[in-house]
């Protein structure tokens, strides 16, 4: 049976043994605010693929590159960041080709006429 990315379908043992983590680290990091399991109407957290993988990704840069978790906090944010700013960046880009289809003058012909490059400096005696 396949689960959405984002369905929170696995308990906190069933992640950890996954992860080859104790069940106590991944209630740190979620005390850590770093990853927020759902929960179930009983207040189990569930976790869903993408905790899962948001959780590789703390245990790569806490284990292989020694990074704290204070420093994990700080790259996760700007991750954050860099993905909306690439995001923004190609809607941008549509935009801008979806304006370049629509022309009703051809592109190479000029609508506006350049500006001289050359600036004249009176000087008053």
């Amino acid at each position: 049976m396949m689960h959405h990315y984002d369905e929170p379908v696995y308990l906190i043992s069933i992640v950890a043994k996954i992860l080859d983590i104790h069940p106590q680290t991944l209630r740190q990091y979620e005390r850590e605010n770093l990853v927020c399991p759902s929960r179930s109407d009983g207040r189990i957290r569930l976790y869903s693929q993408r905790d899962i993988d948001r959780i590789k990704l703390i245990l790569r840069l806490t284990r292989e590159l020694g990074v704290n978790l204070a420093g994990v906090d700080i790259i996760l944010r700007l991750k954050v960041n860099v993905d909306e700013m690439e995001q923004g960046m190609a809607e941008l880009k549509q935009e801008v080709a979806k304006a370049k289809k629509s022309y009703s003058v051809s592109p190479n012909k000029a609508l506006v006429t350049k500006k001289s490059i050359y600036e004249m400096i009176i000087f008053k005696e």
